[in-house]
Formats: C-alpha cells, sequence, structure tokens
C-alpha cells in the first residue's frame, strides 16, 4: 500500500512530473492518504474552488489512514529516536511517517531528505 505526502498530492494537482501517471496507475485500494496530510490539504485548498475540486475528487477514491492508538506509539518511537540522534523532522512529518509506517504503507514523498532519518519508513519519490 502506498500513503501520500502532502506535497505529492499538490505535485498532483499542479501536473508536475510523474505523479499523476504513477497515482493514475496504482489501483485506488492500494492508494490511501493520512490524516494529517488531508488537514493540511484542507487548509490549503480553503481558498481555491479548483483545488477544492480536485481535492473531493481524490477523496472519493481513496483511503483515509487514521492517526490512531498505532500511530501515536509509532509517533512517541520516532519522535525519542530522532531526537536522540538530533535530528528531529517537523511535527507534522512525523504524524505523517507514523501514520505510514504503523499501516504498512511506502510513504510517497519528494521529502526524501527528512523521510529518509525515520528509521524502517519505507519511502519513493514519484516526481
Amino acid at each position: 500500500m502506498f500513503a501520500t505526502d502532502t506535497n505529492t498530492l499538490i505535485y498532483y494537482f499542479k501536473g508536475v512530473g510523474n505523479v499523476g501517471q504513477r497515482l493514475l496507475a496504482t489501483h485506488p485500494q492500494d492508494f490511501a492518504i493520512p490524516a494529517v496530510v488531508l488537514y493540511q490539504l484542507e487548509v490549503g485548498t480553503a481558498h481555491s474552488t479548483v483545488r477544492r475540486e480536485a481535492l473531493d475528487a481524490i477523496v472519493r477514491v481513496s483511503r483515509i489512514l487514521p492517526f490512531d492508538g498505532a500511530a501515536a506509539r509509532r509517533a512517541a518511537v520516532i519522535r525519542n529516536e530522532l531526537a536522540k540522534k538530533g535530528q528531529l523532522i517537523g511535527p507534522l512529518d512525523m504524524l505523517i511517517a507514523a501514520t505510514a509506517s504503523a499501516h504498512g504503507a511506502t510513504l510517497i514523498t519528494h521529502n526524501t531528505a527528512e523521510f529518509s532519518r525515520v528509521p524502517g519508513l519505507l519511502i519513493e519519490d514519484w516526481l
């Protein structure tokens, strides 16, 4: 299963890179949006009818991965491990990584420099 980072869906909406091709080639059952990513996109589409419609369309065919108890526990482990190394990532990125990891998903992101610090997180860049 694949879970998207916020930047991946922004690139999809803007038609940047190979994201659209890869996304359309992925079966909807193999694709999910972490709830934290949905939150970020909801904030970003607040003033754009076109982006709002695009987001609504993709949400209709996507599974939303909750930030649940397993993700919360995983986020705490990730934070503690990264803090020990002095390599913390942004708090929302930490929640996104934990959600993908807890649900056994590969995170699709262009922000590989940050997410590659998360131990055990599978990432791909579709750009």
